[in-house]
């Protein structure tokens, strides 16, 4: 129901290029808009959710860990794997579309969904973003770019993922909220983080609907290098999870939370940087809405795992 609706949202992005009302060439600002305002609003919102203990404080470190590691290996395996084919930006898509899940725009309403009461599983989304959005500033925009710029410190250290978690961490470790309770100011303040926040998942579906509007529809169904993405990303790398933590001696949380958030499609932000770095806009597009349209077998496939 969730992915259905999400999809639903795609429409209204559509018809916008269609009727002409939104130009193709202004897609990239919308993408923008995005990644520099709403995500980061989307981690500070997930940040305040949750209380700080020092055993949730380990146990994001774990998860953080875990998740970049096991990133790192799938990106760095078609890496090696489409190493041949690298002039093709098919191929390049298609290396950090297999890993890149939609943690942030989906898991994080699913993650409310699964654990209504657990504040902590939006904390754990956060890390999961991060991890992504660091290699994806960095890593990511170097192989869609093939261009080593990106593994400068700057881009490193100055990019929204990373500014983004710096201001929510002091409120995240004091217990601070941004809430009526801490003044008028702050209740405001807070309000407005949690409206931006939440604009990511339909921005994020309005903007695969305008890109979709510039395609032929024939080429989301037709490309076998765009159903191999959305396989392993979606079935080979959350059992590969599953099956790498299920012997770990960690929390259940962990364990559930991320294979949770790896199950999730192909990752929103992989059509985003394409979008800003201005290639494979279109591979990039079909193969986020080919995975959003097949995660609704999917997902509730691999949720039958726990």
């Amino acid at each position: 129901m969730t992915v259905g609706m999400m999809l639903i949202v795609a429409v209204p992005g559509f018809i916008l290029v269609k009727s002409k009302a939104v130009k193709p060439e202004s897609i990239s600002a919308f993408s923008k808009v995005l990644m520099y305002v709403c995500q980061p609003a989307l981690t500070l919102y997930s940040v305040g959710k949750a209380d700080f203990t020092a055993e949730l404080g380990i146990n994001l470190l774990i998860f953080f860990g875990i998740i970049t590691v096991v990133q790192l290996l799938f990106i760095g395996f078609f890496f090696l794997l489409f190493r041949k084919k690298q002039e093709d930006i098919r191929y390049r898509i298609a290396t950090v579309a297999t890993t890149l899940s939609n943690c942030s725009f989906l898991g994080v309403p699913l993650l409310e969904a699964i654990f209504p009461d657990s504040p902590n599983a939006a904390a754990y989304s956060m890390m999961y973003f991060l991890s992504m959005n660091l290699l994806g500033w960095t890593l990511v925009s170097a192989i869609i770019t093939r261009d080593k710029k990106y593994f400068g410190v700057k881009k490193i250290f100055l990019n929204p993922a990373v500014l983004s978690v710096a201001v929510a961490l002091p409120f995240f470790l004091t217990g601070f909220k941004l809430s009526a309770e801490s003044g008028a100011f702050f209740g405001a303040l807070g309000n407005m983080i949690t409206i931006l926040g939440k604009m990511t998942t339909p921005l994020c579906m309005l903007i695969m609907g305008m890109r979709l509007a510039t395609v032929r529809v024939k080429a989301l169904f037709v490309s076998p290098l765009q159903y191999f993405s959305v396989a392993v990303n979606q079935l080979i790398f959350p059992l590969f999870v599953f099956g790498a933590l299920f012997f770990v001696p960690i929390a259940a949380e962990i364990k559930v939370c991320m294979f949770v958030m790896c199950a999730c499609p192909v990752a929103s932000v992989v059509q985003n940087y394409a979008e800003i770095l201005g290639e494979g806009q279109d591979t990039a597009a079909n193969t986020v809405l080919l995975g959003s349209i097949l995660s609704i077998a999917t997902l509730p496939l691999l949720a039958l795992l726990i």
